[in-house]
């Protein structure tokens, strides 16, 4: 019916404008991480567990789904996958903090890259999805471009191997899970939060230390809980009003953006052979578009 078109579009114009603004937020996240150098890794990963929490939890209980959280932490199934999910973001999180404050960058770029390669690889192991011979071909290019970073960084790129390991497994974790994103993000730092807080009384002399000495200081750390949970808010409304292909697609925005800002604005070093490999993952990222939007025709 034409009535019925606009409501449609302007629902896949939404989702798109959200998508972007989540990857574009995760893109830029760097810079944020780098303002806050002042405290070590573990205790940045810390705060942001607990800030993000209390965040989450205002905003079920806003949108009356506190009952969900609570529910789903009453079952030892729920319990169990939630705690491995969380601890598989958590390492996930402090690589990446520690690879943006060692000028790490780029090869943590590497590895958003390759995320949706691996999804694809443990999507086949784990549940047995079809990749096409495009797919297999674009996995087998983005591995190429892996390989071409031992010799063109001097050592293996194992920073960019975990963050996409640890993301795509925290994916295969999160399928299983019964709860929601944002429920499930909340079981997640529910459960992490008494580690979080420990950490923070040990490793900190006061809790003053804990928030950098300062009010400025203060407001960052506060800051990570919004950082956290902003673009995974965007990217929840964006995966309910598009199509995973769109959304695959639109992904790569998020590391293009941190591989720009670890070259351009704090001079990580780049030589010809990393920008081959880089080229062989954007062409990968290319033919994985391309095969996308081509199956995406085919079904409708």
């Amino acid at each position: 019916m034409p009535t019925s078109q606009p409501p449609r579009v302007d629902r896949n114009r939404s989702g798109v404008l959200a998508a972007l603004a989540a990857f574009f937020l995760w893109g830029v996240l760097p810079v944020f991480w780098k303002l806050l150098d002042f405290l070590p890794p573990p205790s940045i990963v810390a705060q942001r567990t607990v800030w993000s929490l209390v965040l989450v939890l205002g905003i079920l209980w806003w949108r009356g789904e506190g009952t969900l959280l609570l529910t789903g932490l009453r079952s030892r199934r729920a319990l169990g996958w939630h705690l491995l999910s969380g601890c598989l973001l958590a390492s996930n999180w402090l690589l990446y903090v520690w690879a943006t404050l060692h000028g790490r960058i780029i090869e943590a770029a590497l590895g958003y890259y390759l995320n949706p390669f691996f999804n694809m690889l443990f999507g086949a192991l784990w549940f047995g999805d079809k990749n096409s011979r495009w797919q297999l071909a674009a996995i087998a290019l983005a591995l190429g471009g892996v390989a071409l970073q031992v010799p063109a960084v001097g050592h293996f790129p194992w920073i960019a191997l975990t963050l996409a390991v640890t993301f795509s497994l925290y994916a295969v974790v999160r399928k299983q899970a019964p709860l929601g994103s944002l429920a499930g993000l909340a079981a997640e730092t529910s459960l992490l939060a008494p580690v979080a807080l420990a950490w923070l009384v040990l490793a900190h002399s006061s809790p003053a230390a804990a928030f950098g000495g300062s009010w400025i200081h203060a407001g960052l750390v506060v800051g990570t809980g919004l950082a956290t949970a902003l673009p995974l808010l965007f990217f929840g409304h964006a995966t309910r009003t598009l199509r995973l292909t769109t959304l695959g697609i639109l992904q790569f925005l998020g590391p293009t953006i941190q591989f720009l800002i670890g070259w351009k604005i704090y001079g990580e070093p780049m030589t010809g052979a990393r920008l081959l490999s880089f080229g062989l993952i954007w062409l990968a990222v290319g033919i994985y578009a391309a095969d996308a939007l081509a199956t995406r025709r085919t079904d409708g």
